[in-house]
């Protein structure tokens, strides 16, 4: 169970710190065709890590709603690339490389999880998965 708790853990951290940089980007997204993007991720980061709470209390974790150092790393790094250019779709290859980097904590925590917790994350996942494909097809676009 602590390996299941740690993947858990880390994935929750891991989503507060991802809403925490899609809200500094909506900030500086001004008007960019961009702003419904965040706020639907926003929305998404949210809704999956209010659902992992119970699961994290069930393993004996204690949520952190506050996110990691992570946090702050992401939302200077938003900031200061609006400083220097727009938030528009030549920003998605690298919010791309972050969502595909959260999968493999979606792979980490399903493949330790119990039955019943399995089948939230593998939702979750799923989830992701398309916003991921929906990006890929938005920046194919701009191309």
């Amino acid at each position: 169970m602590t390996d299941y708790r740690d993947a858990l853990s880390s994935l929750h951290t891991t989503l507060v710190d991802s809403r925490n940089g899609y809200e500094e980007a909506l900030k500086d997204a001004g008007k960019s065709g961009l702003v419904t993007l965040f706020e639907e991720m926003v929305a998404l980061r949210q809704q999956a890590s209010v659902e992992l709470e119970p699961l994290l209390l069930k393993s004996g974790a204690t949520p952190d709603d506050d996110g990691s150092f992570m946090s702050t790393v992401h939302r200077t790094i938003i900031s200061f690339q609006s400083m220097l250019t727009d938030l528009d779709e030549t920003v998605l290859p690298g919010f791309i490389d972050g969502e595909k980097r959260i999968l493999g904590y979606y792979d980490e925590a399903i493949a330790a999880a119990p039955e019943p917790d399995r089948e939230v994350l593998i939702r979750q996942r799923a989830d992701l998965s398309d916003r991921i494909e929906e990006m890929e097809r938005r920046q194919s676009k701009a191309a």
